[in-house]
């Protein structure tokens, strides 16, 4: 089969690689029909996840077909479309229990296209089936549920419930790519006051506007100038930070108010700076995460009654063949615009109806 194989520090190609197989009883083959590419790939390609070791195959996201099935997998079988989770779970270690699928200690958290190869190929195989894939109906388009395999429950666990969003709160979004704005649009589901977007580039800016944001500037001086006038010089309710970079994650600290949240999202590959001779007597609360996707069927729920607005974010669509010059517009989006593309993705405009 093809696939995108990461060789190092910038380098990644398309190229042929052997098909996967089953390894365990739990496992599941799957023929991906849509994938997408993170901003966590891009911190792959930088260096930032060292873990990464040359000749495996990217990505963590995709939808798909269950072609195969080990012989402990009980709840998909071949035929299914699936959205497959980035997050692999076990369902029976410690964190598994207590929901911290992220934490899994047997064989999952975020494993795929990091540990082991990753879904930006033809076909993928899926540890732990029964809990890291969701059943998808017809109806639901491939290139919008794609999303749900990250960065939607990304954004709505570790940024807006770990932030402790609340109605009546400022809300402000540091960092308006596809995360930032997966937090915008699910930070309207607890009505907050006013949600204010930051970033250094206008397209993302309209786009936080045309998903829910009150208020948008211009990252630096403007925007902590505009949330201290917003909320008559206390600071924000809650801060959101999904850049992954010192300065932003320092401009967060500065701008949340006594008593508030900052919810860190953001993929960090150097050390930032933590202010404590400015929040010590702050009661400022600071929140770190990898997605659990304990969300996902919730927000899969919440796409299939059109209350998530996943098609807008999608601004690039190639054939799966074209993984190369996916990357080449994804991490140039300050000049293509990018938001998320997507590779692949065939239409299903009838419902699926499975008996038990």
């Amino acid at each position: 089969m093809k696939a995108l194989v990461f060789h190092g520090l910038g380098r990644a190609a398309w190229e042929d690689v052997a098909d996967p197989g089953i390894q365990e009883a739990t496992d599941a083959i799957v023929r991906v029909d849509a994938v997408t590419i993170c901003g966590t790939d891009l911190h792959i390609l930088k260096g930032d996840v060292p873990e990464v070791r040359p000749g495996t195959v990217l990505g963590h996201e995709a939808v798909g077909e269950i072609v195969e099935v080990g012989s402990d997998v009980r709840t998909v079988r071949p035929g299914d479309r699936v959205l497959l989770s980035c997050i692999t779970a076990c369902g029976r270690c410690r964190f598994c229990r207590e929901g911290m699928y992220g934490q899994c200690r047997d064989g999952g958290g975020w494993i795929l296209g990091h540990l082991i190869d990753g879904t930006q190929a033809e076909y993928v195989r899926v540890p732990h089936a029964d809990l890291s894939t969701h059943l998808l109906p017809g109806a639901l388009e491939s290139k919008d549920a794609v999303l749900l395999a990250d960065i939607f429950p990304t954004a709505y666990e570790v940024g807006v419930l770990n932030g402790r969003v609340r109605p009546g709160d400022t809300v402000v979004v540091v960092g308006a790519g596809p995360i930032g704005l997966a937090a915008i649009a699910t930070a309207r589901f607890f009505a907050p006051e006013k949600i204010i977007a930051v970033d250094l580039a206008p397209g993302r800016l309209d786009a936080a506007k045309h998903l829910g944001a009150d208020a948008v500037a211009v990252a630096g001086d403007e925007a902590e100038q505009l949330t201290a006038d917003l909320t008559q010089g206390l600071g924000a309710d809650v801060v959101i930070e999904a850049v992954g970079v010192p300065e932003s994650f320092e401009t967060c600290t500065r701008m949340v108010r006594p008593g508030g949240h900052v919810a860190n999202v953001g993929v960090h590959g150097k050390p930032a700076t933590l202010h404590l001779e400015d929040l010590w007597n702050k009661n400022v609360t600071i929140t770190t995460g990898l997605v659990d996707t304990h969300s996902t069927p919730t927000l899969l729920r919440m796409m299939a009654a059109g209350h998530l607005p996943a098609s807008s974010m999608v601004t690039h669509t190639f054939p799966l063949d074209a993984m190369e010059e996916a990357y080449d517009v994804f991490s140039g989006a300050a000049d293509t615009g990018a938001l998320k593309v997507v590779l692949g993705g065939p239409q299903h405009d009838a419902l699926t109806v499975r008996m038990p």
